[in-house]
């Protein structure tokens, strides 16, 4: 009898352990689950990208501390990419530009785009040419050889083919072979700057920028052309309230409008994206943006 019950100690005694232990392990599960929930941020690779890199990580900070979200930058290859794994869900929130933003928009219908920099309500594209190119106007780059940025650039493509166009210049058969696609705007001035190219077009921040930080020779580079207004880049966030619970659209919005220049912690970030703030936008305001992708067959 004495061993009996030893016994069935030594059996309640397993039963409990290995309830403790699958309690445990389920718990750790969960919490495990819990956090691979990270709200993943993204924008366009159209600047240096270390540079990109740091002031994104330093965004991402800040939007952790406000929202209570784990936060991360993740960097795309290119403007494609982007959209692509903003389609596929992998990302949650882009920097995109006019374009990228209404590609993004088309594939998830229930997007929007939610902030933008005051300038990009009255965005420019810079046409630049070499220093002793004779070239005044856009009629002059007519012959030369050319560089845009970005295939899928509003401001470093599409506009810029969209401006040439109506001014009677056809950028397929008026230039010096057919344009090239740099990939991006702080490219562009070099490949100008270095004499591969006679001239090019991006966008203006970056072109400010350059010459402000004394990145471009202003002695081998030369302004040519600055282009009517139009809305650009925003910020684009994606079907997140499914993803991490009701309000988190809300709440990332409110965070990116909260942004301003006395935040220290954010002056990397604002310098490189040149504003001191963010305000609204909406879906509605790049219209125009995808009438012209439209009308020059970018987008279908």
């Amino acid at each position: 009898m004495k061993k009996f019950f030893i016994g069935l100690f030594m059996l309640t005694f397993a039963l409990i352990a290995g309830c403790s232990s699958d309690d445990n392990s389920t718990n750790g599960s969960s919490s495990d689950k819990k956090e691979e929930k990270i709200f993943k941020i993204g924008a366009l690779p159209d600047q240096n990208a270390a540079d990109l890199s740091r002031s994104m990580d330093v965004l991402a900070k800040y939007f952790s501390k406000e929202t209570g979200l784990k936060v991360e930058y993740v960097p795309s290859v290119d403007y494609a990419a982007l959209v692509t794994a903003f389609e596929r869900g992998e990302i949650d929130m882009a920097w995109f530009g006019g374009l990228t933003g209404v590609q993004a928009r088309n594939l998830v219908p229930e997007a929007d785009a939610i902030a933008q920099r005051p300038i990009d309500k009255e965005f420019h594209s810079i046409f630049i040419a070499q220093k002793d190119v004779k070239a005044d106007q856009l009629d002059d780059l007519k012959g030369l050889n050319f560089t845009f940025g970005s295939e899928s650039s509003t401001s470093g493509h599409l506009m810029p083919r969209y401006f040439m166009e109506k001014a009677g210049i056809n950028p397929d058969k008026d230039f010096d072979g057919q344009p090239n696609y740099s990939g991006s705007h702080d490219k562009t001035y070099k490949l100008v700057e270095s004499g591969a190219f006679k001239a090019g077009v991006l966008n203006e921040s970056v072109w400010e920028a350059a010459v402000a930080e004394k990145k471009v020779d202003l002695n081998k580079v030369k302004v040519v052309y600055k282009t009517p207004s139009y809305y650009d880049y925003h910020w684009t966030i994606n079907k997140v309230d499914d993803k991490f619970g009701k309000g988190t659209k809300d709440n990332m919005k409110e965070a990116i409008l909260a942004v301003n220049k006395d935040d220290a912690d954010l002056k990397e970030f604002l310098d490189l994206f040149q504003t001191d703030s963010f305000i609204e936008t909406k879906n509605e305001n790049y219209k125009e943006i995808e009438e012209v992708a439209k009308e020059l067959e970018i987008i279908k």
